[in-house]
């Protein structure tokens, strides 16, 4: 089994709303000084980037672009496990 670990959140995460469906924006700092962007629906669904970005800003306006363009219903999962 996986351990879950917990990475320092910035305080710059930050939840969104949009059609009645909300999201937290977390970005959270990495292992290297870098920034890691998570999308995390009100069912802890997850969205996780690939790309790790070198300042909490950019991983925010990543976060804040992705939805603005995809929509946020594309950060909302299946809320049946």
């Amino acid at each position: 089994m996986a351990k879950l670990i917990k990475l320092p959140e910035s305080e710059i995460s930050k939840e969104i709303e949009k059609d009645g469906l909300k999201v937290k924006i977390e970005v959270c700092r990495g292992d290297n000084d870098d920034w890691i962007l998570e999308i995390v629906d009100e069912q802890w669904n997850s969205t996780v980037w690939d790309e790790v970005f070198s300042n909490a800003e950019e991983a925010l306006k990543a976060g804040i672009s992705a939805i603005e363009k995809e929509g946020i219903k594309a950060f909302i999962g299946d809320s049946e496990k």
